[in-house]
């Protein structure tokens, strides 16, 4: 996966999360939403010298999981031929010999691009900790999710951009420890909720506004106007 095909992604959620095209270059939008996402760091594969990407930067020595599983002792299920071990100082530098941080760690899925921790998924890019997802982009933890931007541990969620632990929500942004939201922006701690904005702690609600009640020409006027200035550019 690249950047041309992470903003075709990203501007297939926009539109189907907030009904406009997108506005924002891939750049935009990654300045704008993910200043506070954990995303994988570059660093540099310590046996052949390339860019890798890794969840965490805190380790020295980095080695992709290709060059891992080729590596000379691949053949022999990761083993060395045994040598001596006179004492900790020899044991300390045979570790050393050996002692890599795999990074691009990928099982069982495909199209994964400048990502770490990624299994049973197809689509990701520039991610880390995503399992059993497709399209997901510049997050930090999906579950069972499609179409993901700039997210933080969403679970069994569809087009959804800035969602923070929250469950089975779709077409919505800014969502923070909720559940059954669609199509809502802004909401912390709601259940059940439907076409809602900056809401907190309700349940079961639609049109709703400031935890208040409007109808539905009254939403549909007012969220225009947040949709337009949730997308414009920082810069």
């Amino acid at each position: 996966m690249n950047k041309v095909e992470a903003k075709e992604l990203l501007d297939k959620i926009i539109r189907q999360a907030f009904g406009v095209e997108n506005p924002l270059t891939l750049e935009q939008a990654v300045e704008k939403f993910t200043f506070d996402i954990r995303m994988p760091y570059k660093v540099v594969d310590s046996t052949d010298g390339s860019e890798t990407w890794a969840t965490s930067n805190n380790p020295t020595k980095f080695v992709k999981m290709d060059n891992a599983r080729n590596n000379e002792s691949s053949a022999s299920d990761g083993l060395y031929a045994t040598q001596p071990i006179a004492d900790l100082g020899e044991l300390l530098s045979k570790w050393d010999h050996i002692n890599f941080t795999t990074t691009e760690h990928a099982l069982d899925s495909l199209n994964v691009a400048e990502s770490d921790l990624v299994t049973q998924s197809e689509n990701v890019f520039h991610s880390t900790d995503v399992h059993r997802s497709k399209n997901v982009i510049y997050s930090d933890g999906a579950y069972d999710c499609e179409f993901i931007f700039a997210s933080q541990g969403p679970v069994q969620s569809t087009f959804c951009i800035r969602s923070d632990n929250s469950v089975r929500c779709a077409n919505s942004f800014g969502i923070t420890r909720s559940a059954d939201l669609t199509n809502c922006i802004m909401m912390h701690d709601c259940g059940d909720m439907q076409d809602s904005m900056f809401c907190t702690n309700m349940k079961g609600k639609q049109y709703c506004i400031a935890n208040m009640q409007f109808e539905k020409e009254e939403y549909e006027e007012i969220k225009k106007q947040v949709v337009q200035w949730i997308l414009t550019p920082t810069s």
